[in-house]
């Protein structure tokens, strides 16, 4: 129904002149009448098309991979013929429907006579790009665009175009690349898109049941099977984050075709309302609008881009959320349809409310049982704090060997870091834009991420097919005001050591501090003399160390030969006591300090990535890893603190050093205590009895008090239990 209302507003629209055919110079009155952002986007779709058409019809015959002459030139023809399409349908300037059409004639003419792409890498190779996922990308668009031009064609052009070009394309995608298309996967999501929305557009209903239901049309595979297992009931993409705002477009588009053609199959009320679960999903998992980097994750992808002003449109189309308008005025995008307009109208009427980034749990896996991540967040505003917990599964061959991992931003930046993948993406010099080696030799393994690593081995020994087997266990979840709490466990990472590890992430209110610290408590428990490493990388510069460190000065050892120890060059080693076991980096304008309670004989590492790479292919960033040797379990208790500030143009600083005097951990029976003292004597704990019983009572005692608290975990301030 809402299709139909869009449609008629839009022709209303068009009756009243608001959107009649506009200018060269796009500024008569017609254009001006629309709402801001939609009239913007007019615009700039307009600037781009003309510098094609400017350039006239240029289809080369394929032949780089990604970032190179070829490929790219063939992505500028498919957003081309996507935009000059939307165009046509607005203005009805018949230039438009030309340059299109001639597009798509020299399309017809390059196809039949493709074979596999030249520079292929892969068994999944492409046409058109040297993969296949970019072949149904470039079908994704270009059908889009067809629709919108495709009746005003005279029938022999019409014929040639869905047969050389269309109907190949899609036999292309679902017949002989029938492998990818019935994959649980996003290449098979984009391939399923496109020939769904072929067969709309041809009324073949054969495509249609393909990209549905698989190749085989038995629902085991395609479009929808994939909604079924690629999202967890909460919205989250097993892939991660990166990933999933890649699918998204494909997912939100195809579902939009599917709910204009087929409204009786109610596909946004599909599973429960995944889709639009998936789109809310999406943006929560951002940090000032940049993705959090799971994963194979290029860093600088943010909110910022095409799939997320379709998907956000679409959804607000459906939902009417306020919270999608203050979205689309963050991106300052939308698109050129009936949805588009739609959002950019109640943009244009003040109806945007912000967004409610929220703490939450999303689980992973098809029915929410393989993980979860864990998002804790503190504040409001693009400065706020959130502390991420990764307890999710594999991610499939896109995912880290990094179980029980953590992130954290606070102030506008990320300060416990993620590396992300280890590409640049499109850039021709660095291995045509595909994931460098160094993805596998480092990005991937453990020790580049904050997790913990037994013997200097990856999680699983680095075996994807094993780690896609297992996942951590989801213990406890809480997000009360002055304490949340995230724990996981999972004991299948180092089978052959018989590894539990049992990890705690917290964010603490701390009396007498005015930001919350994050409290993270890690057991781990095996057979054996083993050795326990626990890194942490993070953003900034050292300002201090508690403990003074043999540093290697003229010289820089390697910490390893492989598992990621090999890229990991030795700055400085020391064996720290309680008092000393601190450090003090600055970012921005803000100081952190990371304290940690040191285990008897434990080493402290301060290293660098970026050794043995002698193509300049990673990133130079900073980490601290804490050692413990020849034991068969260990208990890593740590703190986070954020404090003071920094003002280089005023000169000013406040508070460098740290505001904690001590960090304490405690066993009680099977209970977990950590103490936190502050300089002005205030007595912090943080109580964890591991029973998720809310009416279960808990009592301890520490330093001659006894502490009583109900459920998992607790805040208990000491003087007022001195009360």
């Amino acid at each position: 129904m809402r299709h139909l209302l869009l449609l008629f507003a839009a022709i209303m629209l068009a009756m009243a002149g608001l959107i009649a055919p506009i200018s060269a110079t796009g500024q008569d009155v017609a254009q001006s009448d629309l709402p801001p952002l939609y009239r913007a986007e007019m615009t700039r779709a307009q600037t781009f098309v003309s510098e094609m058409m400017e350039q006239g019809v240029v289809v080369p015959v394929p032949q780089d991979p990604g970032g190179g002459y070829t490929h790219e030139q063939h992505k500028r023809n498919y957003r081309a013929i996507y935009l000059a399409g939307q165009l046509y349908r607005i203005t009805r300037e018949q230039a438009y429907a030309d340059y299109v059409r001639d597009m798509l004639l020299a399309y017809a003419a390059l196809y039949p006579t493709l074979g596999d792409h030249p520079a292929k890498a892969n068994q999944n190779v492409g046409r058109i790009f040297w993969q296949v996922l970019n072949d149904a990308v470039w079908l994704v668009h270009a059908v889009q665009g067809y629709g919108d031009i495709r009746d005003g064609l005279s029938d022999a052009d019409r014929t040639r175009i869905d047969e050389d070009v269309f109907r190949r394309a899609a036999h292309f995608l679902s017949v002989e690349s029938q492998r990818t298309f019935d994959r649980i996967h996003n290449h098979a999501t984009w391939a399923t898109a496109g020939v769904g929305m072929t067969g709309y557009l041809l009324d073949d209903q054969d495509l249609i049941d393909r990209a549905l239901l698989g190749s085989d049309k038995t629902g085991t595979t395609g479009f929808l099977r994939q909604t079924e297992l690629l999202f967890s009931p909460d919205g989250y993409y097993t892939e991660g984050p990166y990933y999933q705002r890649y699918a998204l477009m494909p997912f939100m588009v195809f579902a939009d075709a599917i709910a204009q053609n087929d409204p009786d199959r109610r596909i946004f009320a599909y599973r429960d309302g995944i889709l639009l679960k998936a789109l809310r999903t999406t943006i929560q998992l951002t940090y000032g609008g940049y993705f959090f980097p799971f994963n194979d994750a290029v860093r600088d992808k943010s909110l910022n881009t095409d799939e997320l002003y379709h998907g956000v449109a679409i959804a607000y189309a459906e939902t009417h959320d306020p919270g999608l308008l203050a979205i689309a005025e963050w991106q300052d995008r939308t698109i050129l349809t009936a949805d588009g307009l739609e959002l950019a109208r109640d943009l244009a009427a003040g109806r945007a409310q912000p967004f409610d980034f929220g703490s939450m749990l999303l689980s992973d896996g098809p029915e929410g049982k393989q993980g979860a991540v864990a998002i804790l967040r503190h504040g409001e505003g693009p400065d706020h704090t959130a502390l991420v917990a990764k307890n999710s599964s594999q991610g499939m061959g896109h995912g880290h060997f990094d179980k029980l991992s953590w992130q954290f931003y606070d102030d506008g930046h990320e300060i416990v870091r993620d590396y992300g993948a280890a590409r640049f993406l499109n850039i021709v010099a660095k291995d045509g834009g595909r994931y460098l080696p160094e993805n596998e030799s480092w990005a991937k393994q453990t020790v580049a991420h904050n997790a913990l690593v037994v013997n200097q081995a990856s999680h699983f020994g680095g075996d994807v097919d094993l780690a896609d087997r297992h996942a951590p266990t989801q213990l406890h979840f809480s997000a009360e005001p002055d304490l949340q709490v995230s724990t996981a466990r999972i004991d299948s990472a180092y089978p052959q050591d018989h590894v539990t590890m049992l990890r705690t992430l917290a964010l603490l209110d701390v009396a007498g501090l005015e930001a919350p610290v994050v409290v993270d408590l890690l057991r781990a428990e095996g057979e054996g003399g083993l050795t326990f490493d626990l890194p942490l990388h993070y953003s900034g510069h050292i300002v201090e160390t508690g403990f003074a460190a043999d540093r290697n000065l003229t010289g820089r050892p390697v910490l390893g030969a492989d598992h990621g120890y090999q890229h990991i060059w030795v700055d400085g080693t020391a064996v720290p006591n309680a008092d000393e076991a601190f450090m003090t980096w600055i970012l921005g304008g803000r100081f952190y300090t990371y304290r940690f309670v040191p285990q008897p004989g434990a080493q402290t590492i301060l290293g660098e990535s970026g050794a043995n790479d002698p193509a300049f292919n990673l990133r130079r960033e900073p980490l601290v890893i804490q050692r413990v040797s020849g034991a068969a379990d260990a208990t890593f208790v740590s703190m986070l603190e954020p404090h003071g500030l920094y003002d280089g143009a005023t000169e000013q600083t406040v508070d460098s050093r740290s505001l904690i005097a001590s960090l304490r951990h405690e066993k009680y029976n099977s209970y977990d205590l950590v103490i936190v003292e502050t300089k002005g004597g205030e007595q912090t704990v943080l109580a964890i009895s591991y029973d998720d019983d809310p009416a279960q009572r808990h009592n301890a005692t520490v330093d001659g008090r006894t502490l009583s608290w109900t459920g998992f975990a607790a805040r208990i301030e000491l003087d007022q239990e001195r009360n």
